[in-house]
């Protein structure tokens, strides 16, 4: 019994201790982005901001920042197109690598995965040429490729999925004179819900957060992402502290309320199809 207690007790100060790891870094930049800078330099950065000392200034000079709407602005439409495809593609391709048999699958199933295994930067020479050789260099073009072509963890997700829907869906759509196409399209798909919800929403949270591919392939002004957006606020801002904080905690709102509302579809579509009946 007291074996079990003991066990329990540090199971709870591990996760204690890993909870405090992650929620102290957002406090503490949370408490910095009320300050004033006379308040920054005076108290510590662990103190909550007292009633004179708290101000919303710093989040007014943020917004009032015409690149910031422009971040949100190219960020919407990069994540937009990027999750229809990256939805689309690999609905399909995992359709297919589950229901059909041909010649060369499991070389295929290889080589996507082997594609998962390799750095990016490794190929990033070579990714670089093709999106040179393909004209979307400096435009919102070399992002969506980009995050549609790598990144294949859909597949594995939708994989998983539709290995636990019953072949005898299919056999039974197929008899009722239903084509392949209007299968996946009006069965298969729409099951696929729980599964999409998490695809999107981990997508989602890596292309907004994502500053070295938008940085890399879009440094024209007027395409900054709310990621290259905040790398050149941080260099305007040098010293103003309390202003880069408001900056951060803005940027960070879009990622922290796309999983506090989706958090839910997360283990549920990873785990979806898992265990077999």
């Amino acid at each position: 019994m007291m074996k079990r207690v003991l066990t329990q007790t540090v199971k709870q100060i591990i996760c204690i201790c890993m909870v405090i790891l992650v929620v102290l870094p957002i406090l503490l930049t949370l408490f910095a982005a009320l300050k004033t800078k006379a308040a920054i330099n005076t108290t510590s950065p662990l103190a909550f901001p007292s009633l004179d000392q708290i101000t919303f200034d710093n989040f007014k000079k943020v917004l009032t920042d015409k690149y910031l709407l422009i971040g949100f602005k190219n960020t919407g439409i990069i994540l937009v197109i990027s999750l229809f495809f990256n939805v689309i593609f690999g609905t399909i391709t995992a359709f297919i690598l589950e229901r059909f048999e041909f010649k060369g699958k499991k070389f295929v199933i290889s080589l996507f995965f082997l594609g998962m295994l390799i750095p990016s930067f490794v190929t990033e020479i070579a990714r670089f040429r093709i999106i040179q050789g393909l004209h979307l260099y400096n435009t919102l073009g070399a992002p969506i490729v980009i995050y549609i072509a790598s990144d294949l963890m859909q597949l594995y997700i939708y994989r998983q999925f539709i290995s636990g829907l019953p072949v005898a869906l299919d056999e039974a759509a197929l008899l009722d004179g239903c084509s392949y196409f209007g299968l996946f399209w009006k069965i298969i798909f729409p099951l696929l819900a729980p599964a999409t919800a998490t695809v999107c929403i981990i997508k989602a949270i890596v292309i907004i957060n994502d500053m070295y591919v938008p940085y890399l392939y879009m440094p024209k002004n007027t395409l900054r992402t709310l990621t290259t957006f905040l790398m050149n606020y941080a260099n305007a801002q040098q010293g103003s502290w309390q202003t880069l904080a408001a900056g951060i905690i803005i940027i960070m709102i879009p990622t922290i309320l796309i999983y506090i509302f989706f958090q839910k579809y997360i283990l549920a579509g990873v785990t979806a199809g898992a265990v077999k009946e």
